[in-house]
């Protein structure tokens, strides 16, 4: 009961992620480059001020770290400038699918293929995605936006498998956070930067709450996963993002995006639950 509790609060901080972008950005209240610059600032500051209050150093300079510095990177500037014109929605069906894809490829090439459950599973869920993207659901997908969701997706499947198997969740995301900070300065720095008051508060919220604190969760429940289940976890937020994004941004839902919600949400628990099952025969 306390791993689902936890995993359902993760899951939607990172819908939260979404909302929180997709309003400042397409709010114009502050360009991505500068969202994506003050929510990992936000995030490195806040986790910093949890490892001095509880001690332990700091693995800035693991090549795991460096990689997950990267692949934060990648995820973070694509997450931004693809809010320019996708729905908070639709962008995370676009993130996580990639997110899933990629992460069943790792598992298949690292021989722990996915289960005949858990491709059944993901197969309704999948179905449920096609649903909604399909022409003529309301949705309006942008190429280049899609291009910059699939970096970031391919950037965030990364992350979580790095962070597979950490041994402190809190003191890893947040050397990644802190040596993320510099690359983004480094590559966005010269894109124009604007900044407004509501823009920058979004930003610091999506940063410090539910990017740094809901990363270090994710790291801390994962290892309860194997990379096929943590995948297909992921599919859910999509699914809040939709519905967050109707509610508090106005974005389109339609009976086609409910039938696609039941899909993807049923696929998750078939595929889940077969945990429980291998349990059962043990």
């Amino acid at each position: 009961m306390k791993l689902i509790f936890l995993t359902s609060l993760t899951m939607t901080a990172f819908a939260a992620n979404s909302i929180l972008t997709r309003a400042a950005v397409d709010g114009g209240h502050i360009d991505p480059s500068g969202f994506a610059i003050i929510r990992v600032l936000a995030g490195a500051v806040v986790l910093g001020m949890l490892m001095t209050l509880r001690g332990g150093a700091l693995p800035l300079l693991q090549p795991k770290r460096m990689w997950g510095a990267l692949s934060l990177t990648a995820y973070m500037i694509g997450f931004s400038l693809a809010y320019l014109t996708l729905d908070a929605g639709l962008g995370a069906l676009i993130l996580f699918g990639v997110t899933q894809i990629t992460m069943f490829a790792y598992g298949a090439m690292r021989a722990t293929a996915p289960t005949r459950r858990q491709l059944w599973g993901a197969g309704i869920a999948f179905i449920g995605l096609l649903i909604v993207l399909w022409p003529g659901s309301g949705s309006q997908t942008d190429i280049t936006g899609a291009l910059l969701m699939v970096v970031a997706g391919v950037g965030w499947a990364i992350y979580s498998l790095l962070g597979r198997g950490g041994k402190d969740p809190l003191a890893e995301t947040a050397a990644s956070f802190i040596m993320c900070l510099p690359l983004l300065l480094i590559l966005l720095a010269g894109t124009g930067l604007t900044f407004g008051v509501i823009g920058m508060m979004l930003a610091i919220v999506c940063g410090g709450l539910t990017s740094g604190l809901g990363y270090a969760l994710w790291y801390s429940i994962l290892p309860h996963f194997d990379s096929s289940t943590a995948a297909v976890v992921q599919l859910s937020v999509p699914i809040i993002a939709i519905v967050a994004g109707a509610v508090l941004l106005g974005e389109p839902l339609t009976v086609t995006v409910m039938l696609s919600a039941v899909l993807v949400v049923g696929g998750i628990g078939w595929a889940v639950s077969t945990q429980s099952v291998r349990a059962g025969h043990k």
